[in-house]
């Protein structure tokens, strides 16, 4: 296919960063690693779209795709560094972040990314790219695509439960209420929320506050302050008798909401496919609203960002040049419709062909209230301790072995060993 044809669908900014670039280049092959998701399927063939539109307009340049698993991906990037052998382009979730720069497999763009057009720059979530820049004149990603939790509904649990579903619950007392109704009605109203990190942490966004969570890593210690993170385990202490269980994570849950079991559902806009074609399958009734808070008018939830980043070394110029191309608003506006997800280019948020996708539109508002998973990033690597210490904790807690108080001490305490220790 000629360049020509390739290019005709892309923006005027996309041909200006790859104008004069047609001339031929020294042979090079770029190994460009994602995640296993974008490496199958349609997202494949999208992606490939973006490598041929990228090699049609840089004769002697060929990239390679490969999708990877999480663990995978991390791994093969900390191991490339020391051995010399990483990806030249690769994905990742921010919470690596710091590993892979303790690994030395970032390069630091801030150069490149300042040598961009203002109207490049401007494309992006303000947020997205504060959490790619830990410090001046240092920044190691592109945001790429990610997550704001949002909570699904089973509709037909809450009108047998004698729920109004017209509205969400406005705040947590509401929702507990629901959730108790549920309980009474002889189903689940949500999945154990204590045994995955993300969930304890979604559970501490309901009460925040935002400045309380995370790690001082200056100081090697916790955020997490004893006074409000005993109100968030007050919240699993109240939820306990009224959960499924399972995880939020376990297909189980998701089989017991597909099967009027479960009620709520507090996650990432990855499960809607599934829950989706139920609707298809099986007739099953939901939807997806902003996770309630404790007060009206504030949500919970917790964000992150999948990111797009550049190894150093002989490949670095051309590499950025390929992950600049596939983080523009035209490819992630592609992106965004293929896949109904949100991703860190704000400009293609804010297109109408996207803010239409009902998905999308929920995300982009969940992301402006959404608590930081891990914070602060690329700064210093989560000991191995740490998570496991916060859920243990909530299950205790949860399981009645403390009060809300003691945990929150106790948790206190043990975080900070845990970091002063690694």
């Amino acid at each position: 296919m000629g360049a020509v044809r390739l290019l005709a669908g892309c923006s005027f900014f996309a041909l200006s960063l790859i104008a004069g670039t047609a001339k031929a280049q020294t042979p090079v092959t770029l190994q460009y690693w994602v995640y296993s998701d974008f490496a199958q399927g349609e997202a494949l063939k999208l992606q490939q779209e973006f490598i041929a539109e990228f090699e049609a307009a840089h004769p002697g340049v060929k990239i390679s795709i490969s999708g990877k698993g999480d663990d995978d991906l991390t791994t093969g990037q900390v191991t490339g560094a020391a051995s010399g052998n990483l990806p030249d382009v690769f994905m990742n979730g921010l919470a690596a972040g710091a590993q892979l720069v303790e690994a030395g497999a970032l390069d630091n763009i801030y150069f490149r990314w300042m040598a961009m057009p203002q109207s490049y720059r401007d494309q992006f979530d303000t947020s997205a790219i504060a959490s790619c820049m830990p410090k001046p004149d240092t920044m190691y990603c592109l945001p790429y695509t990610g997550f704001g939790e949002i909570m699904f509904r089973n509709l037909t649990v809450l009108k047998e439960a004698g729920i109004d579903t017209t509205n969400p619950p406005k705040d947590w007392a509401e929702w507990l209420d629901q959730m108790k109704k549920v309980k009474a009605a002889g189903k689940f109203a949500m999945p154990d929320q204590t045994q995955v990190f993300n969930s304890v942490a979604s559970t501490y966004a309901i009460v925040g506050p935002d400045s309380d969570w995370g790690i001082d890593f200056a100081t090697k210690k916790t955020l997490v302050k004893p006074e409000s993170y005993a109100k968030a385990l007050q919240l699993l202490v109240d939820m306990a008798p009224l959960t499924s269980g399972t995880s939020r994570n376990d297909q189980a849950t998701k089989d017991l909401f597909i099967t009027n079991q479960l009620a709520f559902h507090v996650v990432g806009p990855w499960v809607d496919p599934t829950y989706g074609q139920a609707a298809k399958d099986s007739g099953l009734k939901y939807d997806f609203v902003l996770v309630p808070a404790a007060k009206e008018g504030d949500h919970g939830g917790v964000k992150s960002y999948e990111i797009l980043s550049v190894a150093p070394g002989k490949n670095a110029d051309i590499s950025w040049q390929f992950a600049s191309y596939i983080a523009e608003k035209k490819q992630m506006l592609r992106w965004a419709k293929l896949l109904s997800r949100y991703n860190g280019n704000a400009a293609a948020m804010a297109d109408p062909e996207v803010t239409s996708l009902p998905l999308v539109a929920k995300s982009v508002e969940a992301v402006k209230y959404a608590l930081e998973v891990q914070p602060p990033y690329f700064v210093g690597a989560y000991p191995n301790c740490y998570k496991s210490i916060v859920t243990d904790n909530a299950a205790a807690v949860a399981d009645g072995d403390m009060t809300p108080d003691e945990g929150a001490k106790d948790l206190v305490e043990q975080l900070n060993d845990c970091i002063a220790s690694n």
